[in-house]
Order: structure tokens, then C-alpha cells, then sequence
């Protein structure tokens, strides 16, 4: 081993030497003085994200050329380097708000702190992981965190029965794809994506059924049809602050692990997935959208949501032959860390408010908290995909790449989803606006939980307002992606 390629992972040991130093801290520290475990775990994401930013620098200095390490199993590119700046984005805004939900629903605040930081490294690994069994490992290791977290209220019967549920799904769905990654292997004789692209034409219809198996993982993680069935279940029972982190860490890294791996190691004139893709997109986006209409709960219907979202994302893969879809995969993939963080903070704070995740019951809250209110207005016109929100550009990318490559039937579908997805996001502000409150009295927001829904507002708006920036780094990024 070189020992100077270890400072291509100082993002990865600084995170992980700090999950170990909370566990330990968790157990020293007194109980009322715990919630400032929270700020070490955040203090420790900034170097983090530091280093990141350090190795951008790095690589810009090497020619923008990607750095490969370990025997090429792990890759350090601006593709991977993006995803895991967005991995630290959601862990940091997720432990933010935890600091308020969690105290006084357990005694052990930093092994929930420490939990996020560990699936936090499994988000980083799934980014820059090139080589089937580091990927695999990497996928298990943001997993198993998951599940501890959805399960960690022990008290809760529904807390317990989103983890149990949740593991149940992973464990059968990791034992599909990891068969898909065998066949993989044995075809190709090796488990770098590299190897397994130079070989993958001598596979013939064996590649399609490793392909095939291979998409069980990916589609648990970012919640495709048909491996989304915990989603609504596992959302419904799980923590809101770890529902939220579910619904944008895992997918994020999830999507990033699922394009390095068909993108670099499956080649597309070779195994025709854009097409298996562009099917799933168009059924994950429909059934997520149908079913969301008929929810009354608004954590289960942020789960349908997110399902659809899934779909659209898809859209990207199934028309990567097109720049649009290359950037729009990262650029989506932002703002929707923003948007849909911020849809769920607002929910914790209609729950503190009401006792209750039923959409009936957060009624009247513009008039008790007006500005939450009015936030959640911009996070469902994102969700939407209505201007000048993030949610707009991200869609633009994504249906005018599917127009580029002729999959116009999948972009009217995915106009067409947007418009039925309009129905229900309405009806959420229906209730927040239109019908009389619950319960008198303003609703208190805990400080760190109005920071995270600053922040997730602030991102919302800025990436629609003004994509510039953003859209300057997806395009190295995608670059360096090789494709």
C-alpha cells in the first residue's frame, strides 16, 4: 500500500475518528450535557468538507484527471468529490435539527450522532467506490447504520417496526444484488468496474441477469419500483430527523454508486440499460405518484414523493447518452437534498405543534407560524417543479434530455406525473392555508431546527435563482466521470 494515497480518505478518517470519539464521549458525558455532542459532530463535518474541497484543488492541479487508489478499487474524482460534499450537507442539516428532536426520547443522544457520522462515511465510500466488493461493503455499511437509526426509539412501536421492516427489505434485496455481483465476477474474472467494462461484450444474455440483479441494491437504496415497498412504512416509523436524512443521504449516494458503476464498468452499446432504465422511470414515477394521492399521513406522503422523485431521477440514466441528463443528475440530486429536507423540518414542526403527521391536523399553521408555513410553500412548488425554485431547473434538465435523446413519451409522462403530483403538494397548503388552525397559540421552533430550515430554504431558492455556479461544477464533474 502507498502510504501517501491515504490523504485521498482524510474525508473519510476524519469522519470516522470522530463516530468512534461520540461513542465514547456518550458514555462519559452527562446526560444533560449531551446535546453538545451535536456540536462536536458538526464541528467535525467542516474539516471534512474542507478536505473535500482541498482535493478539488488537488485535482485541478494533476490536470483534472480523477486520482484511482487501492488497486483501483476506489476512485477520487470531481463526480465523487460533488456527491460526498452533498452527503456532508445532509448529515450536517439532519444532526443540526437532531439536537432539538432527540433529548429527553433517549439517553443516548451521541450514539445517535455518532450513527449519522458512520452512515456518513458509508455515503462518502458508495461515491468513490470502483471495485464490486468495496462497493458492496459500502452499501452495507450506510445500511446497517440506517437501520439502527429508523429503530432507534425503542419505546416506539412504530420506530421498531420501521427498523425491523427496513432491515428485513435490505437484507433480502443486498442478497439479490450481491448474486448479481458474483455472476459479474465470474464473467468477467474480476471485480474492478474497469476489468468488468473491458469484458463485459463477451458476457452476451448472461449480462442482462447480472445487470439485472445487480439493480436490486441500487433500486432499495434510491426507492425504484419494485424494491420501494419500505419506503412509506419505514418514513411513517422512523425518527422525522432520520426519515429525512433517509430520503436524501442514501439516494444521493445511492444514485452516485448506481451511475459509476453502469456508466463506467456496463457500457452502453454493449448491455442496452438506458432502456431497462427508462421502464423503471417511467413505473416508479407513476406508481409513486398515484399512490401519494391518496395519503393522509404527511411523512407517507413524502415517501410516495420521494418514490416519484426516484423516477425522475431515473429519467437522467435512461437518457445519459445526452449532456442534459449528465447534468441534470447532479444538479437534481442538490436540489432536492434542499427541497425535501426543508418539506420534512416542516413537518417536525407541525408535529410539535399538533402531536400529530396527519395532514388535517396541521391546519391553520400560516396563521400560527406564518413563516414556516410560507417555507413549505416554496418546498412543495419545488417538489413541484414550478420557478423559480430548484425543483424547476433540475426538472428542465431532466425532460429536455430525455427530448435530446427522443425518449419523448418518458418526458411527456414525466410532465404529465408533475402535473398529478401538483394535486397532492396543493393539498398540503390546503390544509396549512385554508382551514381553520387546530389548536390556538403560535408553535414554538427549536433554534436548531430554524437554522435547518433557513439553510434548506436558502438552498431552495438559490439554486433556482441562480444556478450558475452549481451548474459550472456539475459539468467538471461529469466529466471526470469519463463519459
Amino acid at each position: 500500500m502507498n502510504w501517501a494515497d491515504l490523504r485521498w480518505l482524510v474525508p473519510e478518517l476524519v469522519l470516522s475518528a470522530a463516530a468512534v470519539v461520540l461513542l465514547v464521549a456518550d458514555l462519559l458525558v452527562a446526560p444533560e450535557r449531551k446535546r453538545w455532542l451535536g456540536w462536536l459532530a458538526l464541528t467535525s463535518l467542516l474539516p471534512a468538507a474542507a478536505a473535500c474541497v482541498v482535493l478539488l484543488g488537488d485535482l485541478g492541479q494533476l490536470g483534472g484527471t480523477g486520482v484511482r487508489i487501492f488497486a483501483d478499487t476506489y476512485t477520487v474524482d470531481a463526480f465523487a468529490l460533488y456527491f460526498k460534499l452533498v452527503g456532508l450537507g445532509a448529515v450536517a442539516l439532519v444532526v443540526l435539527v437532531s439536537m432539538d428532536y432527540f433529548p429527553g426520547k433517549t439517553p443516548h443522544l451521541g450514539e445517535v450522532f455518532s450513527l449519522l457520522l458512520f452512515a456518513g462515511v458509508g455515503l462518502l465510500l458508495m461515491a468513490s467506490a470502483s471495485d464490486l466488493i468495496l462497493l458492496l461493503l459500502s452499501i452495507e455499511f450506510v445500511s446497517l447504520s440506517s437501520y439502527l437509526l429508523a429503530g432507534f426509539l425503542k419505546a416506539d412501536p412504530k420506530s421498531n417496526e420501521a427498523g425491523l421492516k427496513y432491515f428485513l427489505y435490505g437484507a433480502a434485496t443486498t442478497g439479490v444484488m450481491a448474486y448479481g455481483f458474483s455472476l459479474l465476477y465470474g464473467l468477467s474474472g474480476s471485480t474492478s468496474l474497469y476489468d468488468v467494462a473491458a469484458k463485459v461484450g463477451q458476457f452476451g444474455p448472461a449480462a442482462y441477469l447480472a445487470v439485472g440483479l445487480s439493480l436490486a441494491g441500487f433500486g432499495f437504496k434510491v426507492s425504484m419500483v419494485p424494491f420501494h415497498q419500505w419506503t412509506p412504512d419505514v418514513y411513517e416509523g422512523a425518527p422525522t430527523p432520520i426519515t429525512a436524512f433517509l430520503s436524501v443521504g442514501p439516494k444521493a449516494a445511492g444514485f452516485a454508486a448506481l451511475t459509476r458503476t453502469l456508466a463506467v464498468g456496463i457500457p452502453e452499446d454493449q448491455v442496452n440499460w438506458p432502456l431497462v432504465l427508462a421502464v423503471l422511470s417511467a413505473v416508479t414515477m407513476t406508481a409513486g405518484n398515484l399512490l401519494a394521492l391518496l395519503q393522509r399521513n404527511l411523512k407517507r406522503m413524502l415517501g410516495y414523493s420521494s418514490i416519484a422523485h426516484a423516477g425522475y431521477v431515473l429519467i437522467a440514466l435512461a437518457a445519459w447518452r445526452s449532456p442534459w441528463a449528465q447534468q441534470g443528475l447532479l444538479y437534481y440530486l442538490l436540489a432536492y437534498l434542499f427541497m425535501n429536507l426543508g418539506a420534512f423540518f416542516v413537518a417536525m414542526v407541525a408535529a410539535q405543534g399538533t402531536g400529530s403527521d396527519e395532514i388535517p391536523d396541521h391546519a391553520g399553521l400560516s396563521q400560527r407560524t406564518p413563516w414556516v408555513a410560507a417555507a413549505m410553500v416554496v418546498f412543495m412548488l419545488s417538489l413541484t417543479g414550478i420557478p423559480p425554485t430548484g425543483g424547476f431547473v433540475g426538472k428542465f434538465y431532466l425532460f429536455a434530455a430525455a427530448v435530446d435523446v427522443g425518449l419523448l413519451w418518458l418526458a411527456a409522462l414525466g410532465v404529465a406525473n408533475t402535473v398529478v403530483s401538483l394535486y397532492y403538494y396543493v393539498g398540503v397548503l390546503r390544509a396549512l392555508y385554508l382551514m381553520p388552525p387546530a389548536a390556538p397559540g403560535p408553535v414554538s421552533v427549536p433554534r436548531g431546527l430554524r437554522a435547518g430550515l433557513v439553510v434548506a430554504l436558502a438552498g431552495t431558492l438559490a439554486v433556482g435563482l441562480y444556478p450558475q455556479p452549481v451548474v459550472v461544477f456539475v459539468e467538471t464533474a461529469r466529466r471526470m466521470l469519463g463519459v
